[in-house]
């Protein structure tokens, strides 16, 4: 199981558990690199497979399952059926728990084996915690992170650093806003679904991404860059790759349920929606008006209804694009440049209504802070995860829109700390190296 354990969509009572069989424990580390070339020509180098390249993890045929109980129970444990993994699922699994207890940490170790009736040949230990009942009166953190791209990694055998450092602040969750890999970046251009595996597979074998999701839950959004090319839309393709494949691949790979866009209610004082940008969106060359849209009518509807309905103390939206900004004016595919202009201000409008409700975004490649002149929302962006992907801005750039800006990688950390009945909210930019870069401070009610 070299791509360990992933844990998703943790709520009150359930929770979503990712495995995949592999032929090895580990990564491949001496294989064979990906030459330079261009996309359109051959990937692998003469006489290699894709088993043959570093990175590779191969799957493996047989079967997986999942113990799991409240942490320092001394009952037995939930076991689930075994159930059998091969290449059309790439040899990957997503059990889905049910009826679990509110405000709780659980263990959980995944087990494999060959085939019926064999003896387990694998596991792998991982641990998460359910949110606490809605009317609970506690502290809550989680981080967001966005853009990780594995050739641009701080530690060319261990990963991102800023996994080890988010791990440090045991957060309750985190909030992957997408762009968790890049098909349409060399080496290997992801053009096929064999070479798309290979990248999901490659990057889940890194140390300090497996272990972080060993502890810790993820709610991941989808962005253009791990689900087709850069700026996708509905109807595209990428070499042989569609757009509807590029989703089949992403929920293959990752603990995401059937429903795109979700919400989830941590406590008294903490609700966070997650924004789905992709798989409703208009293409970008359609004029702007009220039917041109990102998020879709459906998913507009919900947004409103369940926002205006909640009593937290804080409300936070989480958009794998900006709804703020401002951005790069050659940019097209979010709600703060001109091509989404209607929905972007209809979008602003209404969340600048909404009491204590502020949007964390990802996608952009530099940090910052900032507030819409219109209608006083306020934006925070995490910047992409090292320092050797940040980019495509200036210091020069800042305008009067920016209380913070900071062209470097990193991640944020959003903190809820319970007091009294009410609630404060510190919001913290963080560096690779975990140094904070800056820090907001939200009260309550």
């Amino acid at each position: 199981m070299a791509n360990g354990i992933k844990t998703g969509e943790v709520s009150r009572d359930s929770a979503l558990v990712w495995v995949r069989l592999t032929r090895h424990a580990q990564a491949k580390t001496d294989g064979a690199q990906f030459p330079k070339r261009k996309m359109k020509e051959v990937q692998l180098p003469a006489g290699k497979v894709v088993a043959d390249m570093q990175g590779a993890v191969p799957g493996a045929n047989g079967e997986v399952r999942l113990r799991y109980q409240v942490h320092g129970s001394q009952g037995q444990p939930v076991v689930t059926q075994w159930v059998r993994v091969d290449s059309p699922t790439d040899f990957s699994h997503t059990f889905a728990l049910r009826d679990l207890r509110a405000g709780q940490s659980y263990d959980v170790i995944a087990e494999g084996r060959p085939g019926k009736g064999s003896d387990i040949c694998c596991s792998i230990e991982g641990e998460f915690r359910t949110a606490p009942a809605a009317d609970a009166s506690v502290s809550a953190s989680f981080c967001v992170i966005t853009g990780q791209d594995y050739p641009r990694r701080d530690d060319k055998l261990l990963g991102h650093l800023i996994y080890r450092e988010m791990l440090k602040l045991r957060p309750d969750f985190l909030a992957h806003t997408g762009d968790t890999l890049y098909y349409d970046k060399a080496r290997p251009f992801a053009t096929t679904v064999e070479l798309a595996r290979f990248k999901w597979n490659r990057f889940y074998g890194l140390q300090l991404p497996r272990e972080f999701h060993r502890q810790v839950a993820t709610w991941f959004i989808k962005d253009d860059h791990d689900t087709l090319k850069d700026d996708c839309w509905p109807g595209q393709h990428y070499g042989e790759l569609t757009f509807a494949r590029g989703l089949e691949l992403y929920r293959e790979q990752l603990p995401v349920g059937d429903v795109p866009y979700r919400h989830v209610r941590w406590g008294k004082h903490l609700a966070v929606w997650f924004l789905e940008g992709r798989e409703f969106r208009s293409s970008n060359r359609d004029p702007d008006g009220p039917d041109k849209t990102i998020l879709g009518a459906v998913q507009k509807k919900w947004l409103k209804d369940t926002l205006a309905k909640s009593d937290a103390t804080f409300r936070i939206v989480i958009s794998a694009t900006p709804i703020v900004g401002p951005d790069r004016k050659s940019k097209r595919d979010n709600h703060c440049n001109l091509n989404f202009q209607h929905e972007g201000s209809e979008l602003r409008a209404f969340l600048a209504s909404q009491p204590r409700t502020l949007v964390i975004c990802g996608d952009r490649h530099w940090q910052y802070a900032s507030k819409d002149p219109a209608t006083g929302l306020r934006e925070w962006c995490c910047g992409p995860t090292s320092d050797q992907h940040a980019g495509g801005f200036r210091e020069s750039d800042r305008t009067e829109m920016h209380s913070y800006l900071k062209i470097c990688g990193g991640f944020l950390h959003a903190s809820v700390q319970a007091q009294n009945g009410s609630a404060q909210l510190v919001i913290r930019h963080y560096d690779p190296r975990g140094n904070i870069t800056h820090e907001d401070t939200l009260e309550g009610r």
